[in-house]
């Protein structure tokens, strides 16, 4: 009868550590940050299909779209906290919720955005633009692009945005106000991005302050196309693309 006995012990005590383990793993990517992949180029030159980031949930607060099982956001938000202009963040698609998507923040609640041949300009002032010269789209390697550095009026932070040339769609929008509790959201590959210029059901509309998953922090890794982490064969694919801070 001993040995029985000392296998169901064992069973049990594996069974709790397993179970400890997932509670503290799941209770870390809940409260304090979280893996994802970029799924598209939407964000180029800055972040690349393949990039393998973390996000930090606890910068803006918690709502049920910090929650790893994508439920229903809901509303409002525990401890939340104000996003700032320029920031990279990863957020629940209004529409599909299981869906999560990553842009760049550029109107705040009350803000008036709008484009004009490309250029930004909320409140009536305009987003800094400079050519930074020809530069090299990771998803559209033939096609010719221009890197912009955009400033943002008061100067405080700057990106790097990808321009395909004029007359492209979004280059030109409508004035936009931003209502309160919601934030407009481009992607830094203004001609290749679905975002806050069209409606949530062709690309974001605008973003509930609810829908927020977190800040994205830092780069970690970036795999190819078809690579993976959990595919060992693929780790030659890897891009040389290490620990990069998200600006």
């Amino acid at each position: 009868m001993t040995q029985p006995t000392s296998l169901r012990h064992e069973l049990i005590e594996t069974s709790r550590v397993v179970a400890a383990a997932l509670v503290l793993a799941l209770t870390w990517t809940t409260l304090a940050y979280q893996p994802f992949t970029i799924p598209s180029a939407s964000m180029e030159p800055g972040l690349v299909e393949g990039d393998y980031l973390v996000v930090s949930k606890w910068a803006y607060g918690w709502s049920g779209a910090s929650l790893p099982l994508a439920p229903r956001p809901g509303e409002g938000r525990l401890f939340g906290r104000d996003l700032a202009r320029g920031d990279v963040v990863v957020f629940r698609h209004p529409l599909r919720p299981d869906e999560p998507w990553i842009k760049r923040v550029i109107g705040l609640p009350g803000d008036r955005v709008r484009l004009r041949a490309g250029q930004v300009f909320v409140n009536g002032l305009p987003f800094a633009r400079t050519s930074l010269g020809p530069g090299r789209s990771a998803s559209q390697p033939d096609r010719p692009v221009t890197q912009i550095r955009e400033a943002a009026p008061d100067g405080t932070r700057t990106w790097i945005t990808h321009d395909f040339g004029p007359g492209a769609p979004g280059d030109d929008t409508p004035e936009i106000v931003v209502p309160e509790g919601s934030y407009l959201v481009l992607g830094d590959n203004r001609d290749n991005s679905l975002d806050g210029r069209w409606p949530a059901d062709t690309g974001v509309g605008f973003l509930p302050a609810a829908n927020l998953i977190g800040r994205a922090e830092v780069v970690v890794a970036s795999w190819k196309p078809g690579a993976s982490l959990w595919k060992p064969w693929t780790w030659f694919s890897l891009r040389r693309r290490w620990f990069l801070p998200i600006r």
